[in-house]
């Protein structure tokens, strides 16, 4: 699926079939890198998945579909220049199509790093798409939270700790994890719960989720 809608997608604003193919695989690689646990194309899937749900209330599809499709196209654990990084990919993708949102595309993929309500409702739903998952059942939360844990392995437990609790706390200390009615009405509570039980397993000293 996940192919076949960025071909399509793609083959709007070009003609070239083997160029398209070329950004397709490029954009497969990265995505399925070894060291990838949670920003994979299972993501991606996921993304459009909840946005055919929420399509009443996008005003341009098709530059959102390709700020899902590179938003995480780079992305190393280590870096804090990943969104913008990821940004530039699209722009050099892009730049040979006919396709002309593209400096609207980079500023959405940027946004995701900082999560901040937009000004564009676009933007927004992309964020509240980018979070899902963080409304969904306990069972996939934890299956997310061993995926993020796997992809900092690089550090060791305590520094982990240290750095996802701010994260969550971050979440848990806004007025709205969503920014949209749709995915706040859809989302907010059960993502509340499961982001204070990730931050009770976080300030155990036991294992968390079954790391060390």
């Amino acid at each position: 699926m996940l192919q076949n809608t960025f071909i399509h997608l793609l083959t709007a604003y070009c003609d070239d079939e083997e160029y398209i193919a070329n950004c397709w695989k490029e954009i497969e690689n990265l995505y399925t890198d070894s060291s990838r646990h949670y920003h994979t194309l299972e993501h991606l899937q996921h993304m459009l998945l909840e946005l055919e749900d929420s399509l009443q209330e996008l005003t341009n599809k098709d530059a959102l579909l390709f700020s899902i499709f590179y938003h995480d196209s780079i992305y190393d654990a280590r870096r804090n220049d990943n969104e913008h990084q990821s940004a530039l990919l699209l722009q050099k993708h892009l730049n040979n199509t006919r396709f002309n949102d593209i400096i609207h595309c980079m500023q959405q993929i940027d946004e995701t790093k900082m999560h901040l309500t937009s000004i564009h409702t676009d933007t927004n739903l992309l964020l509240d798409l980018d979070l899902s998952v963080l409304g969904a059942e306990r069972y996939k939360y934890e299956i997310y939270s061993h995926a993020i844990r796997k992809e900092y392995n690089m550090y060791p437990d305590l520094l982990y700790r240290k750095g996802r609790k701010k994260v969550v706390l971050k979440m848990l200390d806004n007025e709205y994890i969503y920014k949209t009615a749709f995915f706040s009405n859809r989302y907010e509570n059960q993502a509340r719960i499961n982001l204070k039980e990730e931050l009770i397993q976080l300030n155990k000293k036991t294992k968390f989720f079954g790391f060390s």
